[in-house]
């Protein structure tokens, strides 16, 4: 994980209008969401293994659901870049799941910490500089 500087930290938007604007640019709502705290994500390469992450916390209303009509206010926390390395093909351990006849078929990542190159760094501060323009107030 590496942490970039932004003027977003701090600053206070009413959810849906940030999820329209960031959706224009490729970020979506990511998926470790709660009521109370989520992410903005933005994948940085074609794999989808490197993203740029825009945190946020709720500070009026919660996130209830994934429909447009979110009636909540977000304050954004420290944007940062991550890299997931993951094992290629399928996890020789997997396990049923108790509800289903399906397996969860899918390998955890080998680092979900992994270094990240200074090529990727760039590219978030490129990525990060138009999310600011499109959210400034």
């Amino acid at each position: 994980m590496y942490a970039i500087s932004s003027s977003l930290t701090g600053r206070e938007r009413e959810f849906a209008s940030a999820r329209r604007a960031l959706g224009e640019k490729g970020f979506s709502l990511g998926g470790n969401w709660d009521y109370r705290r989520g992410s903005f994500d933005c994948a940085l390469d074609e794999a989808q293994k490197v993203y740029l992450r825009l945190p946020f916390v709720v500070t009026r209303g919660s996130l209830d659901s994934e429909t447009d009509d979110i009636k909540a206010d977000i304050r954004f926390e420290e944007p940062y870049v991550l890299k997931h390395v993951y094992n290629e093909g399928l996890d020789p351990e997997a396990q049923p799941r108790t509800l289903g006849a399906t397996f969860d078929q899918f390998s955890d990542p080998l680092d979900s910490d992994a270094d990240i190159e200074p090529r990727w760094i760039e590219t978030a501060r490129g990525r990060l500089s138009e999310a600011e323009q499109l959210l400034r107030e």
